[in-house]
């Protein structure tokens, strides 16, 4: 007991170090969906009659809760007589399922949306109908054409695109029929059961983050930047200030008490292409006092057209200036000055007099 303890222990561990240094943007609810078509072959788990295969065709719906978890809707139809009831109709038996999914990739590494391949497992339950003979149903299961399936399965896939938006897989899967017996009592049986190897394409939509996949910010690399700022503030704060607020004030006061200082600056970060003011800018905000005035300057980084830049850059000093005036401070001006520079990317400059 002491083993599996620490097994799974060490287990966890890894996921959460492998992890610790990467922080995903928040997703909004149809962000991370997929559709897809598949198709493959089945047969007998026993291998006592291995041949004719029975093949398969569905389609899959399905969505990435993150970059480890997801579900998806299956429908599955199955062709040929491998252990299936003797019809006459062409599709033999339809399978609609219900499938919770595992990227064991991104478990035990780093997430990667640029990532080519990733394997995962695919586990769920289902609901089948036999479109067979009824007198053939009825020798093992009273004439219940109705069956509870599970189906569990290993998925390889391949990442494709510039953007990643296709996905290419490779499954080998089985197939249980729960509720073959008499009564529908649910147990497993391999003489029951389709083992089969399919393949399919998915296309995952686009998401609210502009890609096709989860926006994922390397922590670690943001800490360093943000340390190395700090550093080259604290080494010589004069000309890195005149570099990140260029054009930021109009009229610096010439008086000593007035004169612009790092004391006197407050940076509000923006999320790339957003105007949201996160928990830490609003408590970066909160150090400025009722009654003072302020002037607040908007800017943005150089991706994308001038255009969209500067009413981006102009958006984040509204939405700057209109948090401080609820607070009881009186702003002065508030521009957007769009891209100004490399080190006044995505930034609200406030200049507090």
């Amino acid at each position: 007991m002491k083993k599996l303890l620490f097994i799974a222990s060490m287990f966890f561990l890894g996921i959460s170090s492998s992890q610790a240094q990467v922080a995903y943007e928040k997703a909004k609810f149809f962000d991370n969906v997929y559709l897809g078509v598949e198709g493959g072959a089945s047969t007998n788990l026993s291998f006592n009659s291995t041949f004719p295969l029975n093949g398969a065709a569905g389609i899959k719906l399905g969505k990435n809760f993150s970059p480890v978890f997801g579900a998806n809707f299956e429908g599955l139809v199955s062709f040929g007589d491998n252990r299936y009831a003797n019809s006459k109709t062409f599709a033999k038996a339809l399978n609609l399922g219900l499938n919770g999914t595992i990227n064991l990739t991104n478990i035990f590494k780093e997430y990667d949306p640029e990532r080519t391949f990733e394997a995962g497992t695919e586990l769920g339950v289902g609901y089948a109908i036999l479109f067979g003979d009824k007198y053939l149903i009825a020798e093992d299961n009273y004439g219940d054409d109705t069956e509870l399936t599970a189906k569990a399965g290993l998925t390889f896939a391949w990442n494709l695109g510039e953007q990643k938006a296709w996905q290419f897989y490779v499954e080998p899967a089985v197939l249980w029929n729960l509720t073959h017996g008499p009564g529908d009592a649910i147990h497993f049986s391999k003489k029951y059961a389709q083992i089969g190897l399919f393949a399919g394409l998915n296309y995952k939509f686009g998401t609210s983050n502009g890609t096709h996949n989860f926006k994922v910010w390397n922590v670690g690399e943001l800490n360093d930047q943000i340390n190395d700022l700090r550093a080259q503030l604290a080494a010589k704060p004069k000309e890195v200030v005149k570099e990140v607020v260029k054009e930021v004030v109009k009229e610096v006061p010439t008086t000593t008490t007035n004169t612009i200082s790092v004391d006197n600056l407050v940076f509000v970060t923006f999320q790339q292409g957003k105007s949201i003011l996160t928990k830490e800018a609003k408590k970066a905000l909160d150090e400025v006092k009722a009654g003072r005035h302020v002037q607040v300057v908007g800017t943005a980084s150089p991706e994308g057209p001038k255009e969209l830049n500067d009413r981006l850059s102009q958006a984040r000093a509204d939405v700057v200036a209109d948090y401080l005036k609820g607070k009881g401070v009186i702003v002065d001006e508030a521009t957007g000055k769009g891209v100004q520079g490399v080190t006044s990317n995505r930034l609200a400059v406030v200049y507090v007099k």
